[in-house]
């Protein structure tokens, strides 16, 4: 019969009361775009193990969804929102640039056949600009948002709201 020691007890407590903490942060803005970070590097890890033409082409349509309702919501909310916190708007104006080639990239993959000959090397590159796109974002950007005096929950649940709607108008349950 296995026992428990008291400070496993102690630690599942801790594990609890952290997921807990974590849940009622839900709708902090910061914490919603990582977490739609996430569900992209997720997918395109499945889209490079993917190997039927119609499997490809799904994940590259939800990422493609997955993309747009982030983007969109991150440029109609949370942009103009920190801009008016930070002293760097370079930072935001680039990464309002950085989308707009992803969307032009999307567009160009959505037009596609996973059997066209530029299909795969468009979605890698889309999948390298995302990476260094989120890499800036979480390592620059989120941490200059997060010393500022931005109410990210407000924005979050603000963000929360609308990617609801987009997801709506997608019709295809893109973004969790």
């Amino acid at each position: 019969m296995p026992t428990t020691s008291p400070s496993s007890g102690k630690s599942a407590t801790r594990r609890t009361a952290t997921r807990k903490t974590a849940a009622s942060r839900g709708a902090d803005a910061i914490a919603l775009l990582k977490a739609d970070h996430r569900e992209v590097e997720k997918l395109f890890a499945q889209f490079e193990k993917a190997s039927a033409e119609s499997r490809k082409q799904a994940l590259a349509l939800k990422i493609c969804n997955e993309l747009k309702v982030h983007t969109q919501s991150e440029e109609e909310l949370f942009y103009p929102a920190s801009r008016e916190f930070l002293k760097d708007d370079a930072i935001v104006d680039e990464a309002i640039v950085e989308h707009a080639s992803a969307k032009d990239l999307i567009v160009q993959i959505e037009g596609m056949s996973p059997s066209d000959e530029m299909f795969e090397a468009k979605m890698t590159v889309l999948q390298e600009m995302i990476e260094h796109h989120v890499e800036e974002e979480e390592k620059e950007y989120f941490p200059q948002v997060q010393k500022s005096e931005m109410d990210t929950k407000a924005i979050g649940e603000q963000m929360n709201a609308r990617k609801t709607e987009l997801m709506a108008q997608l019709g295809d349950g893109a973004m969790h």
